[in-house]
């Protein structure tokens, strides 16, 4: 469910804008008929790939993201990059190929180039237990989107928070080598603004940063050991993880840190022999 509050003040027509955009957003998210006949199926659903919106950056880069509807309650589907899983213009443009179970929003953006015609789409096609689906995205205005839409689509609805939220900032290494069936040891580091304020639950400290680890891409299957790490407010968060790698191959995990409104990745590629 999506929550739009919007209050007085100058601000209430950009509010209402962005509680329209969101709206309509989650409208083009479920062009395919999520019903009674889905809930509860396990496994043997296929993956609908989902046009989130696009995002002109302050560098004056345009951007169009992605997210995806994996059908499943519990099955993780997995399909390698080609022509089960491309775009039209570049068949890799750093989707995932490891689709964690129902609804993943904003998981990666792709870069238009500067002359890109407003009207020209931008398609993902996924064929997946049979059945192909595709997302177009092109540059309707209507589907521009800022931080403050995104905030309000990944967190618990309501007005953004002002002052804004900035995004996380994290790092960690870029590469790593490890053996099939030993676990290596992964860290990522990250930090942020302090925005929004965390509720504080009875007498607990109040939680700051999340980072919790997933699997991208990778021809096997990757086992954390600590998949979440959770913070103090106001503190760095540092997360380390043990993963161990069923199958040879490369393989792409990622760490995301979250405030609870906005989630920066870092992705780490790991080539296991």
């Amino acid at each position: 469910m999506i929550r739009c509050i919007v209050g007085r003040g100058q601000n209430r027509v950009r509010l209402i804008r962005r509680c329209l955009i969101t709206l309509a957003l989650a409208l083009m998210a479920f062009p395919f008929g999520v019903g009674a006949q889905n809930r509860g199926v396990l496994s043997g659903q296929n993956v609908v790939p989902v046009y989130e919106g696009w995002q002109r950056m302050p560098d004056g880069v345009t951007y169009m993201w992605f997210g995806y509807f994996n059908r499943n309650f519990e099955e993780i589907v997995d399909i390698p990059i080609g022509s089960d899983n491309g775009f039209d213009a570049e068949v890799d443009s750093g989707q995932p190929t490891h689709f964690l179970a129902r609804r993943q929003r904003f998981v990666f953006k792709v870069p238009l180039p500067g002359d890109w015609p407003k009207e020209r789409r931008l398609t993902w096609s996924l064929t997946g237990h049979g059945k192909t689906e595709r997302a177009q995205g092109w540059l309707q205005p209507e589907w521009e989107m800022d931080d403050g839409v995104i905030q309000m689509n990944m967190g618990p609805g309501g007005a953004p928070p002002d002052p804004p939220n900035g995004w996380p900032q994290i790092s960690g290494p870029a590469s790593l080598t490890a053996r099939t069936d030993e676990a290596i040891s992964l860290t990522a580091r990250a930090t942020d603004d302090g925005i929004p304020k965390p509720r504080r639950r009875g007498g607990n400290r109040a939680s700051g940063l999340t980072i919790r680890w997933i699997q991208y891409r990778g021809p096997g299957r990757v086992t954390f050991s600590d998949p979440v790490t959770t913070g103090e407010y106001g503190q760095p968060v540092e997360a380390t993880t043990g993963a161990t790698f069923s199958a040879p191959g490369s393989y792409v995990v990622r760490a995301l840190a979250s405030d609870g409104l906005l989630e920066s990745p870092h992705a780490i590629t790991v080539v296991v022999r």
